[in-house]
């Protein structure tokens, strides 16, 4: 019976709840022994100009190694995308929480006190804090250029691209800033070693693209740099590659002669790691009374921060459009403008999402413009199985789908016809708490990065396996995952397979974990590999076994090679190939080449309470289908699924990052920024769907941000069902109680 596809325990989490993971703030390598700690100065103000900085005080501090600016640097600048950020702030700081000085101290709780002597005089500018501050123009962040805004993607619009629709629904929406906040803040330690190599230990999501950055920030060759991650407390996309602090710290231990440690604290964490989200939207849907779509038209604007990191984000909205559904006309244009606010990155699925709350809100308005039940009207619009592989128009090519299976399914087990009939009796009793009933189908572009990744199969000596991956994770289960595949493959138990990861001398070349690829594009390499490892044990098999290759067989009960229908003829170990092959025989390393995207899909229903007096919402139910092809581990499908529902509903419900019109963060510590907890959470009611893909080898599509995007807006669109008898027809995120009563209150402001 094969391993794959049954609920195995992560073999990873022995460690983590026994020992525990060895994190970066963990380490006590030999190399940073007797290291310096560090603290960046940052800037409390969100738009000045930088009179003078004076580090005089803070280097007669007892304890203070070195205290470095701008004016120390000799890095060539970086380039951030639409704009240059520099890696200390020289004459102008854009955003609170910029870095503005760099100071060493020999023990950690001499940072703070000496960061305080720092003294910068800022001549304040006025913010920019806003997407419709920065639209008009009124104060530029970059006084050199023409305008805030910063990148243009798509052409104009058709202005009669909706004559002769019936219906024609408009509204502009807003999907909020919020903060990733892993549970590890970021942080780094590096040592220049005797060999005039710089080793960065770092908590990233890609150890390679990290060696690039940090190589490539220093102006050495990336075999000057080795990139070692240890355990990840969690990246949700903000940890991709090396953001600058760690290049700044890299140049800062080469001209002390020190290693250095650095942590950041939460608030800066809150205030200095990239945001996600962040778009305002405009949507436009027309078609027919039948419930045909005929016209979409999505204009995005994207807040990029005062350094946009990741201006490609609205183009993959673009790029996702339309969702689900055969719409015959899609139009789409973003624009990019910078804010003096911390800058935009990718976080849990980069844009994408964005373009699912989009169309889902889009099909909710037109679906009760119409006079139509939701659910129907999504139906109408459908792509159908027979149409794939389907090329929408913006150009993603789907490779499979089951969109209507997957919401009949989900509201088939939600009881959907009886939780209409209960909304029905509330309102008509006149109930304050009022029942609301939000759906979302969804599909989410998976491994778009159209980059293959590598994996390594090494039989040792003793008959172990050793693979090594370049995806690196943080909290997904892969290790398991890949062990599973492995076991299921070789016939080895899993107990005797390692799998190793994030190390830039030890896997060489890989891209790394982030847009749901590490198991379509890494399992499909250590697949691979492990494939060729068999293929050329079964020669030395033969030959141990004088037999033709043709005639064996590898016995995965055993996990031994024997003569295909004669096992009494003798069998051959691994461990006994292992011993008489030569050296790397019984080796692989490949490069899974296909980058081929998958697209996993789903639907979702959530049902809440709104009680119409207080604004509090409490969501009762998710009932949620999510395809992502083959399960190789149920237990750890089931565990991504849950941690992107509640994910999900955060954003809908509580997360937003927010500023005050002097661009000053009010959501900086974690008295301020609401996670949700086990307490705003139902019991998550999971259908099970599996179509497979042909674009891998496993047949998988990823999953990680799935459940997100399709919770996200099911949950928006229950709350705004619960209160559209009263008029309200619109609510931007998140739906807490206070913005759920103003819209009770203020319902002349929906058209």
């Amino acid at each position: 019976m094969s391993i794959v596809g049954t609920r195995v325990v992560r073999i990873e989490d022995r460690k983590l709840i026994t020992t525990g993971g060895t994190y970066v703030e963990d380490l006590r390598e030999p190399a940073l022994t007797g290291a310096v700690h560090a603290v960046f100065v940052r800037s409390p103000i969100a738009h000045a100009r930088i009179a003078a900085i004076d580090t005089t005080e803070a280097l007669a501090a007892p304890g203070v190694v070195a205290a470095y600016t701008a004016a120390d640097l000799d890095l060539a600048p970086r380039n951030s995308g639409p704009v240059v950020e520099p890696w200390l702030a020289a004459d102008v700081v854009r955003y609170v929480g910029e870095p503005v000085a760099l100071v060493l101290t020999e023990q950690r709780y001499q940072l703070a006190d000496a960061a305080e002597l720092v003294d910068v005089d800022y001549d304040p500018l006025d913010a920019v804090a806003s997407i419709d501050a920065a639209l008009s123009d009124e104060t530029k962040v970059f006084a050199d250029q023409d305008s805030n805004v910063v990148q243009v993607h798509g052409g104009g619009f058709d202005e009669h691209a909706f004559d002769g629709c019936e219906v024609v629904v408009t509204q502009r929406i807003v999907n909020q800033r919020v903060a990733p906040a892993p549970l590890e803040v970021r942080g780094a330690a590096c040592a220049w070693g005797e060999d005039g190599r710089l080793t960065v230990w770092l908590s990233t999501q890609n150890a390679q693209m990290a060696r690039g950055a940090i190589a490539g920030g220093l102006g050495v060759g990336e075999e000057k740099v080795r990139v070692i991650t240890p355990d990840v407390g969690g990246g949700f996309g903000a940890k991709i590659g090396s953001d600058p602090e760690p290049v700044v710290l890299g140049w800062a231990a080469q001209r002390a002669g020190r290693a250095i440690r650095w942590t950041e604290t939460r608030s800066e964490n809150l205030t200095s790691m990239t945001h996600g989200r962040a778009q305002q939207n405009t949507i436009t849907i027309g078609g027919r009374r039948d419930g045909t779509v005929e016209v979409f038209r999505l204009d995005v604007v994207q807040d990029g921060g005062a350094y946009p990191r990741a201006a490609f984000l609205p183009t993959l909205t673009e790029l996702m459009a339309s969702g689900v559904y055969h719409f015959p006309k899609v139009e789409t244009r973003s624009r990019v403008v910078v804010t003096t606010t911390t800058p935009i990155a990718a976080y849990r699925g980069a844009g994408r999402p964005e373009a699912t709350a989009a169309v889902e809100r889009a099909m909710d308005l037109f679906a009760r413009e119409i006079g139509m039940d939701p659910g129907d009207v999504r139906r109408a619009n459908f792509i159908e199985p027979g149409e794939f592989p389907y090329t929408t128009p913006t150009g993603a090519s789907y490779d499979t789908g089951e969109y209507a299976r997957a919401l009949d399914k989900v509201l088939e087990a939600a009881g959907y016809a009886e939780l209409r009939a209960e909304q029905k009796r509330r309102r008509e009793a006149g109930e304050p708490v009022a029942l609301g009933l939000g759906i979302a189908s969804y599909v989410e572009i998976t491994g778009g990065d159209a980059s293959g990744e590598s994996g390594r199969v090494d039989i040792n000596p003793d008959g172990t396996v050793t693979a090594y991956t370049g995806s690196s994770p943080h909290g997904q289960g892969l290790d398991t995952s890949l062990a599973m595949l492995l076991s299921d493959q070789l016939g080895i138990p899993m107990e005797q397979i390692t799998i190793r990861h994030g190390d830039t001398d030890e896997v060489p070349k890989a891209v790394g974990t982030f847009g749901s690829r590490s198991l379509q594009l890494g399992g499909s390499a250590v697949r691979q590999a492990a494939e060729q490892v068999i293929s050329r044990a079964r020669e030395i098999a033969a030959d141990l076994l004088e037999a033709s290759p043709d005639d064996l067989e590898l016995n995965l009960d055993e996990g031994a090679w024997q003569v295909r229908g004669a096992p009494a003829s003798g069998a051959v170990t691994w461990a006994q190939l292992a011993a008489r092959a030569d050296e790397g025989a019984l080796s692989a390393d490949v490069w899974f080449g296909d980058g081929s995207p998958t697209f996993p899909f789903g639907a979702h229903l959530a049902v809440v309470d709104v009680d119409t007096e207080t604004g509090k919402v409490v969501v009762r139910r998710i009932v949620a289908a999510d395809d992502a092809g083959p399960v190789i581990n149920p237990l750890v499908f089931r565990g991504q699924r849950h941690g992107g529902l509640g994910q999900g509903i955060a954003q809908a419900l509580l997360e937003v990052m927010s500023y005050d019109e002097d661009g000053n963060p009010t959501t900086a510590t974690l008295a301020d920024y609401s996670f949700v907890t086990a307490t705003e959470l139902p019991d998550f009611e999971l259908v099970e769907m599996a179509t497979p893909t042909t674009r891998n080898l496993l047949g998988v599509k990823g999953i990680g941000e799935a459940a997100t995007i399709g919770s996200t807006p099911a949950v928006h669109n229950a709350v705004v069902d619960a209160l559209s008898h009263l008029g309200v027809r619109h609510l931007d995120m998140p739906a807490t109680p206070l913005r759920v009563w103003q819209a009770i209150e203020d319902r002349t402001q929906q058209p």
